[in-house]
């Protein structure tokens, strides 16, 4: 019989760590590999580091398999705990983040990966990875809504860039199928796979655009967002980012593919929509940044929030790559490379944060009751992190 006095069993100890893994995690995969991916797509004076682009993904697919292994124990073992995720607002929509996990490493494979395990099993990797994380992904942008439609009571103020997570996935998928055009039989295999990206670039964009004046509202009329959550207003980058990379690719797989002279039109547009939507992102980046270093001011420490700074900012560094190649303009290269090290420096004050967390067992602890009055305390937010 175990008394008061004393610890728990290491294996209870661990069950009730798990118990609070939650669908944010995947963040962290996104973050991985997207360093690798943007890696590869920076101007040719990078390629030398494609050995150190390959490990990140490497990292990326065993940190996801290690994640899928959690989340399925998850399910079995603490199924009221995954239930309420799926009915927490602030939970939620962080499904979308198991679909782009699985689009990004699969992406990964065919980009970063290829050097490693070969184009033919790369190919294959990223067929699995990227049927599944788009069907997961639509499915995520239909649900998650319908549940805050139907189950969860949200008021305007509480809208943060999270609630855009579940739409945006559809946008990677759009911005990665392409990859895999060149390798399916010609003729209309190829053709319904682009245009299928480029419909769910439709459907991501025009979602977005009806979830994002939302958030700004929300930043106008009720003041900045809580310390803890201010990092998620790099999430808006996400949508910005990936359409442009998304019309760069489309683009780059359509001759030979679709019939002229739409394959040149879609040329035409990558560019027509990519450089005043990247002027935007930039523009949105100055703002959210603006915000966070307020934020860092007042005291914001580490959360889990803190990986929205990685996977939006390399769909910046893709979108400002494709925009050199279509352009030919070296201001988009240079953008690339400057982006692509404040990703770097993300991803490390990220991983560095979720390392100690993890050591502590402050990540995975359950949340602490709340102070009766306000305190200059750490305090915990849903997602488990710490702030």
């Amino acid at each position: 019989m175990v008394t008061a006095a004393q610890p728990l069993p290491l294996s209870v100890r661990h069950a009730a760590r798990l118990r609070r893994l939650g669908p944010n995690w995947y963040a962290s995969v996104m973050g991985t590999a997207i360093v690798g991916s943007a890696g590869v797509a920076l101007p040719g004076a990078a390629h030398g580091a494609r050995g150190a682009f390959a490990a990140f993904w490497a990292l990326s697919l065993l940190m996801l398999l290690t994640l899928l292994a959690a989340r399925a124990v998850h399910w079995a073992r603490h199924r009221d705990q995954a239930r309420a995720h799926l009915l927490d607002p602030a939970m939620a929509p962080f499904y979308g983040c198991l679909a782009m996990a699985l689009l990004a490493v699969g992406g990964g494979a065919l980009t970063a990966g290829r050097d490693l395990i070969g184009t033919r099993a790369a190919v294959a990797l990223d067929t699995v990875l990227f049927s599944a994380g788009t069907a997961v992904g639509l499915g995520a942008a239909v649900a998650v809504p319908y549940l805050m439609a139907v189950r969860h009571r949200v008021e305007p103020g509480q809208a943060t860039p999270v609630w855009l997570l579940p739409l945006v996935a559809p946008m990677v998928s759009a911005a990665l199928g392409p990859l895999l055009v060149p390798h399916l039989p010609p003729g209309q295999p190829r053709q319904t796979l682009l245009l299928a990206c480029f419909a769910m670039f439709g459907l991501s964009l025009l979602a977005t655009l009806l979830m994002l004046p939302l958030v700004f509202a929300r930043l106008i009329t009720s003041g900045p967002l809580p310390l803890a959550l201010t990092p998620t207003l790099f999430l808006v980058l996400g949508p910005l980012g990936q359409s442009v990379t998304a019309v760069g690719k489309i683009a780059d797989a359509a001759p030979g593919v679709v019939p002229a002279p739409y394959d040149r039109g879609l040329a035409v547009f990558a560019v027509l929509y990519g450089v005043p939507v990247m002027g935007f992102a930039l523009l949105w980046l100055a703002l959210a940044t603006a915000h966070v270093v307020r934020a860092r001011r007042q005291g914001m420490g580490f959360a889990l929030t803190w990986w929205a700074f990685t996977f939006p900012l390399g769909t910046c560094v893709t979108g400002a790559a494709s925009l050199a190649g279509h352009t030919g303009l070296a201001v988009y290269d240079a953008l690339a490379l400057g982006l692509y090290g404040v990703l770097v420096a993300a991803w490390l004050a990220a991983a560095c944060g979720t390392g100690r967390g993890l050591l502590s067992g402050e990540l995975l602890a359950a949340p602490r009751p709340a102070p009766v009055a306000p305190g200059s305390g750490t305090a915990r937010t849903r997602s488990g992190a710490v702030r």
